[in-house]
């Protein structure tokens, strides 16, 4: 089995009705030097704010103790001794799942009272060997937690689910003893059967809207399922600004010609070098999309061409801003935001050349410069999005 590949995870959500905030929290984190990615759910008891800080202070505990130890009797049994406990009903205010993957797709996931993982390979469930991790210090004695370990491969699965999905449409209807596990699965697999590329965001959206529906548009619980996704990497090459040294315009336009992937290039000296070396005209529209910035342009082979740092500005408030409710409109900025949204390996290739035209002290004052303006959006995706992400200067 190839076992290249890149993880894609996505997140669907849906809060008890009446609560505009959430109460169950997932947290993701790269830890790059180790090439280790982490995800955690955790559903806080009850719901709303109160059910959040503690779905919070659980998930936070669970990805950094995580990232600090990698045995899981010591990740479960650190969580758990800290965990606040219920005084009248002695159960922990906060369930949780980890999952831990390392570079070589050595995947282990721990489970404390949340549904069990649904785990495909292909479009087939896979079934681990759980194995039940039993506390012994003196008040968490017997506490039980599921966990497990196996190699990923390219187009497996994992689907983290809270039981909001499980128990809903509870007492009514079709499912009077909840919708459950198995309905999930099976809901799971005909999805990934019928559409072998959909993506984790919307193999998400569909289980938890299944459950919003089972609720009748009236959830009774937080919602939350998320997904990880093993798959073919994505690659986009992102040039803005000329080079610092004219001689490396050949470089530059030969590694925009040797790209095998999507190709952007952000800004008009930038479309310039590679028109002319390659010898790509530039087509002009009047395509004001965006009132704020200049239309893009059309170049065959590159998918997009814009203005420089006036876009590049916005691509970075548009990603800082960014959650799950944005809607990407249709000017240049919002066009390059959704090209890097969709892409996985992402390669900056920035020209640290002086543009005279940025001297104007008619431009906004926070017009940062396109070295500074690269770093942040850099630092976005590679935190936020959890993309991989090449910053090269020239």
């Amino acid at each position: 089995m190839d076992n290249s590949f890149y993880i894609e995870v996505g997140i669907f959500q849906k809060s008890h009705i009446g609560e505009r905030i959430c109460g169950d929290v997932f947290l993701s984190r790269k830890v790059k030097e180790e090439n280790r990615t982490i995800v955690v759910l955790s559903d806080g008891m009850g719901h709303g704010v109160k059910a959040n800080l503690l779905a919070t202070l659980t998930a936070t505990m669970a990805i950094n103790f995580t990232a600090e130890h990698k045995d899981v009797h010591k990740i479960a049994e650190i969580i758990m001794n800290t965990l606040p406990v219920c005084s009248e009903r002695k159960i922990s205010y906060a369930t949780f799942t980890i999952i831990d993957i390392e570079d070589n797709g050595q995947t282990t996931i721990i489970n404390y009272d949340n549904p069990e993982c649904i785990i495909m390979r292909a479009d087939e469930e896979f079934k681990p060997e759980w194995h039940t991790i039993t506390l012994e210090t003196i008040d968490k004695k017997g506490k039980e937690l599921q966990a497990c370990t196996f190699k990923a491969f390219k187009e497996d699965r994992i689907v983290m689910l809270t039981d909001g999905i499980t128990q809903s449409g509870l007492g009514k209807g079709k499912y009077l003893l909840g919708f459950g596990l198995e309905n999930t699965q099976d809901l799971v697999i005909s999805q990934v059967k019928t559409h072998p590329d959909i993506s984790a965001a919307k193999l998400a959206s569909i289980i938890v809207n299944k459950a919003h529906s089972n609720d009748e548009y009236q959830s009774k619980d937080d919602i939350s399922s998320a997904v990880v996704y093993f798959r073919e990497p994505r690659k986009l090459l992102l040039c803005s600004g000329p080079p610092f040294d004219k001689e490396k315009d050949d470089y530059f336009a030969d590694k925009v010609k040797d790209f095998r992937g999507k190709r952007i290039l952000s800004g008009g000296t930038t479309a310039d070098i590679i028109s002319e070396k390659l010898d790509i005209p530039i087509e002009d529209t009047l395509e004001f999309d965006d009132p704020d910035l200049p239309p893009i342009s059309h170049m065959k082979g590159i998918d997009l061409v814009t203005e420089g740092i006036l876009t590049l500005s916005k691509v970075s408030g548009i990603l800082e801003r960014y959650n799950e409710r944005t809607e990407i409109g249709k000017g240049p900025a919002d066009q390059i935001v959704k090209h890097l949204l969709d892409s996985d390996e992402i390669y900056l290739c920035i020209g640290t050349a002086v543009n005279v035209a940025h001297q104007d002290p008619n431009l906004p004052v926070e017009l940062e410069i396109r070295r500074s303006v690269a770093r942040k959006i850099a630092g976005l995706l590679e935190e936020k999005f959890l993309k991989e992400v090449t910053l090269e200067f020239i």
